[in-house]
């Protein structure tokens, strides 16, 4: 799972993210559709440990247990391994390799997340194809449904 999803494109929501659960008792070949949350992952680990929970959003966060099946499956597999050697890299006429080194990774959170976006959808779906826009579909509606709210503006007597 990412840390943090940021701006992404997914084809439902900018935050969304996938979340691979790989253990002799997970569900075999199947997809859990249930929301969870990044929270909801540090809650089922932390069950799974036996841990209490840390604060009040992990301790009521959904715990991923759908993911998982109360028989383990011991059949051997047979590993894939990776084509692609891990040191390989970009090569100088990649799609928007001059924007892409360019960019300052000196810090965290300066990278334009917008830009970068960009850069990783044309290498992956190539440089003229056309990157659709972000949708923020869940997270970025303030329950109130105020706009001034949602952005964080607050009124003019202050009240946020």
């Amino acid at each position: 799972m990412e840390d943090d999803a940021q701006d992404g494109n997914d084809h439902v929501d900018g935050h969304r993210s996938i979340a691979l659960v790989i253990s002799p008792y997970t569900q075999t070949a199947s997809v859990d559709s249930t929301f969870y949350s990044t929270v909801s992952a540090l809650r089922t680990m932390e069950l799974l440990l036996g841990v209490d929970p840390m604060s009040k959003y992990d301790a009521l966060a959904t715990p991923m247990s759908a993911a998982f099946a109360r028989t383990p499956n011991l059949r051997p597999y047979t590993a894939l391994l990776p084509t692609i050697p891990l040191s390989a890299r970009n090569v100088d006429n990649a799609p928007m390799a001059k924007e892409s080194v360019a960019i300052d990774f000196s810090k965290p959170d300066r990278i334009p997340m917008q830009l970068m976006n960009e850069i990783l959808w044309k290498s992956v779906k190539g440089a003229d194809s056309e990157m659709p826009p972000t949708h923020h579909t869940a997270a970025a509606i303030h329950p109130r449904g105020d706009d001034e709210r949602a952005a964080g503006a607050g009124s003019a007597d202050g009240d946020r």
